[in-house]
């Protein structure tokens, strides 16, 4: 019998996979092109021309005693890079000691979650979410606290007042946001950070603040993306290149820890030693030297903003309620008579697949993903407009 802990988990398991296992299962029944699958964030676009360059360049690479084990925060040179990088684009100013290599966002967030958590601390997320982070806190015994965002998907601080207790050891942040596309301004973060200060003060303790930024490049009609994290300093960073390359299989980014950080040494050697007995002992050596080479490098963000604007075009004309998304390669409507499973029943009837807000802790809703081809965006935008 495997763990009580698995069994549930697996029951609750995320509603995007669910769908991309269903997604599979119908194109073998009807034939892949009839089957319009939205359900998964995985991009369809090629990563650019220079990744494949660079690659090549590496490949080169013998005797070079690059493939050996190394520190758990990753190669130096890399790590130095990337915070020249950051302190360039005036995203956070600081060096390479507080830099650590990650197996992606994903791993990055699992790390951090190993180095804070004692059990039962208090986690809190923003509704709607990427639906693994209740797992990755349960992970590290953790308990999950729902935080709502408003009707625009902005943060709520008087919901998040309602939450925030003694207990809270973390919050989790993403922006652009998945599955709604948000981006938080300026003068949102500084109030939110206004407020984790306010609580410190009050409870005489140190609230952490992750936050999750994958999608950072994929910004629509020029907003600017401020990161939080420069703002507050008890913050991670946790990026990935999954998105800004579209190298998600390569599993491959960076936690950042803000260098004002009151105790950041301890915190540091505890991610250091996070990543060594989680198993990941370090991120991939090649996609290190590759990301570090290809740093103001990235996928056409028009690409997707052009996928943006048709589908929103349409669905609006069609009738359905949606807070047009700023950024990333998600767009989030409510589903037309408000329940959202009854609904994405009846998408399945038209052969689209698209994922329930449920999923996102958000109901109502329903998620689309445009990161795929053209085809697959027009044919499944006509069944939707039937549907409503």
């Amino acid at each position: 019998m495997i763990s009580k802990f698995i069994y549930k988990a697996m029951e609750q398991s995320s509603w995007i996979r669910r769908m991309f296992e269903t997604g599979n299962e119908m194109k073998k029944k009807f034939g892949k092109e009839n089957v319009f699958d939205l359900s998964l964030g995985n991009p369809i676009i090629e990563p650019p021309t220079e990744f494949f360059e660079v690659l090549e360049k590496l490949s080169s690479l013998r005797s070079s005693g690059k493939h050996r084990y190394m520190s758990n925060a990753g190669f130096d040179d890399v790590r130095e890079k990337i915070a020249n990088y950051l302190s360039k684009k005036n995203l956070l100013k600081t060096d390479k000691n507080h830099i650590i290599m990650s197996v992606g966002a994903g791993g990055g967030i699992n790390v951090i979650l190993k180095t804070l958590l004692d059990q039962g601390d208090e986690v809190i997320v923003f509704a709607p979410f990427f639906a693994e982070y209740e797992f990755y806190i349960r992970n590290h015994h953790g308990k999950v606290v729902i935080s709502e965002t408003d009707d625009q998907f902005n943060l709520d601080l008087k919901n998040l007042e309602k939450k925030i207790t003694p207990k809270t050891k973390a919050l989790i942040i993403n922006s652009p946001n998945n599955p709604t596309g948000r981006i938080y301004d300026e003068q949102t973060l500084r109030e939110f950070v206004q407020f984790l200060n306010d609580h410190q003060k009050k409870y005489n303790k140190d609230i952490y603040l992750i936050s999750d930024e994958p999608y950072r490049e994929i910004a629509f009609n020029n907003i600017k993306v401020p990161s939080v994290v420069p703002m507050y300093e008890n913050s991670f960073m946790a990026y990935s290149w999954s998105k800004s390359l579209a190298v998600p299989g390569d599993r491959i980014g960076y936690i950042a820890v803000n260098p004002a950080m009151p105790n950041a040494s301890q915190v540091i050697g505890g991610l250091f030693f996070s990543t060594r007995i989680l198993g990941f002992v370090n991120a991939p050596a090649i996609m290190q030297l590759a990301a570090g080479e290809l740093l103001d490098t990235m996928v056409d963000i028009n690409y997707y903003e052009k996928k943006k604007n048709y589908i929103y075009d349409k669905l609006v004309r069609a009738g359905y309620d949606i807070v047009e998304p700023e950024g990333t390669f998600y767009i989030f409507p409510k589903a037309p008579g408000g329940d959202d499973l009854a609904f994405i029943e009846k998408a399945k009837d038209k052969n689209v697949l698209v994922v329930p807000g449920l999923g996102f802790r958000r109901s109502g809703h329903f998620r689309i993903s445009y990161c795929t081809d053209d085809r697959t965006i027009e044919k499944a935008c006509e069944q939707l407009v039937k549907l409503v």
